[in-house]
């Protein structure tokens, strides 16, 4: 190597020469301090999903966090309010509402919008719910319910950022991806995060499952609920096993070769999904066969339910009722099958209008599913080490929707003071109401409960202090619950 040669390497290059060996310790280096390289792991290894251990002992393995994006009413599903209906057409106080902002209500001529909802108790807990939700009630003393959950977030994207990333901010890792980074993966043939989807599409798209600063093995693999999970899984016509084998030997050469050039742990994400989806080509399709599953539980989870008519398409096009509970028997087989997190996602519920019709199509579509889901778990004996959780990114309004131009009145607009989800499973104590919102449901009187202490408690059941489980970035350590949260001991079996 000449004088001129010596003044043009750079940094990186004297790192990641061989002759001098240190690129690769220095790269192993950065890893390990990363997390994301086991004591004896080689460098070419599938790194950033290697199994590690929590904290501390963990009840929860595996969750599965069903998200209604645009936000279910929860005075008409989870928190009773009689006096809604004595004060209907009535205004609120001007003081309560003087300072407040809505997406779309008129302050000056919103009244109170009261519900025909009846609510019953259900269980030996006596939990009330809706009488939209009769299979529900049935895992009444299974479930935590929360009625004090509250968010700094009022429109749906910065608020399904806040749910699933714990800042509304772009560009940051979702829980399933702090889980994954975390505890790594136990699946070997199947991604650690899947997301499965039914309805018109959320408002967030892809940065509800994204890894963000994450290495991006880590961010959730969207499935297909029939078919190839994952587009262009299968081998196209005309390629045989033997030339895909070799193509993608060609492949990961190439990508060995540039990781050993400029040590960027992306390549290594990337050998590790090309490797993950050769081994997918077998799992998967063996997945998403349900032919094995006896007819008692296609029925009990609703498979092959139509869905009933109604003349509105928030909630998607046809078939919503099947897709919704092929997705809640898929997400149990993933279970089984290692994964540790599971995203299923249904849009729309956000009401602005027409909400006791549309309301009551979504219900239907739901509670059957979930709650055979949540029975299957238990009677398999993956309940205990399965956490469910219902949520959204925010509630709705106990004033009716004034909207101009719309029939006022037929819906509720945002509301991200006080609403309802609930969880079950994964060391969750079960047959409990948590919280109080007051007669109206506006505020919360009782044991509020930020998603910062709600990620924080998740995240503690899995082993995991959330005060601990930081990545670099930028300069500073950033974590799932950004500068808050505080575990929910009531919620902890």
């Amino acid at each position: 190597m000449d004088i001129h040669e010596i003044f043009r390497l750079t940094r990186r290059d004297f790192l990641t020469s061989t002759a001098s060996g240190l690129g690769a310790l220095a790269f192993a280096s950065m890893l390990k301090a990363d997390g994301l390289l086991a004591q004896g792991t080689p460098l070419t290894a599938k790194i950033p999903l290697t199994p590690k251990p929590p904290h501390f002992g963990s009840k929860a393995n595996a969750c599965i966090f069903i998200f209604m994006e645009g936000a279910p009413s929860q005075m008409d599903l989870f928190d009773p309010k009689p006096k809604l209906n004595e004060l209907h057409g009535q205004k609120l106080p001007e003081s309560l509402v003087k300072e407040v902002r809505f997406a779309f209500i008129q302050k000056d001529s919103a009244v109170i919008m009261g519900s025909p909802r009846k609510f019953s108790r259900h269980g030996q807990s006596g939990m009330e719910l809706s009488d939209l939700l009769p299979h529900l009630g049935s895992c009444a003393d299974e479930i935590a319910l929360i009625r004090s959950m509250h968010t700094d977030q009022f429109n749906h994207h910065p608020g399904q950022l806040m749910m699933n990333c714990g800042v509304a901010t772009f560009g940051r890792p979702t829980i399933g991806a702090w889980l994954n980074y975390g505890l790594g993966s136990v699946c070997q043939n199947l991604p650690g995060y899947v997301v499965l989807t039914a309805g018109r599409g959320t408002s967030g798209g892809a940065s509800l499952w994204s890894s963000g600063f994450l290495p991006s093995n880590y961010a959730g693999v969207l499935f297909r609920n029939q078919g190839d999970p994952v587009l262009n899984l299968s081998n196209p016509p005309g390629i045989t096993p033997e030339m895909q084998h070799l193509g993608l030997d060609a492949i990961m050469d190439l990508n060995k070769l540039r990781l050993k050039t400029v040590a960027d742990p992306e390549i290594a994400s990337r050998i590790s999904a090309y490797e993950l989806a050769f081994r997918m080509q077998t799992a998967a399709p063996e997945l998403m066969d349900l032919s094995g599953e006896s007819r008692q539980t296609l029925d009990r989870y609703g498979v092959d339910r139509p869905d009933p008519p109604l003349k509105a398409d928030r909630g998607g096009g046809p078939g919503q009722y099947r897709a919704f509970a092929r997705n809640c028997l898929l997400a149990r087989r993933l279970v089984e099958r290692g994964v540790r997190f599971i995203n299923i996602y249904h849009a729309s519920w956000d009401h602005h209008s027409n909400l006791n019709a549309e309301l009551t199509f979504n219900a239907g579509m739901a509670d059957q599913p979930i709650a055979a889901l949540v029975k299957d778990l238990k009677q398999r004996g993956l309940l205990d080490t399965t956490m469910v959780i219902w949520g959204s990114e925010f509630g709705r309004t106990p004033l009716g929707e004034n909207r101009i131009g719309r029939e006022p009145n037929t819906g509720r607009d945002h509301h991200p003071f006080a609403f309802s989800l609930w969880m079950a499973g994964g060391g969750i104590k079960g047959g409990q109401v948590i919280g109080e919102t007051d007669e109206i449901g506006w505020s919360i009187v009782k044991d509020p409960i930020h998603i910062n202490d709600f990620h924080a408690t998740i995240l503690h059941l899995f082993g995991l202090d959330h005060e601990r489980l930081t990545y670099r970035f930028q300069g500073r350590d950033f974590r799932l619950t950004d500068v808050a949260g505080k575990v929910v001991e009531k919620l902890l079996a």
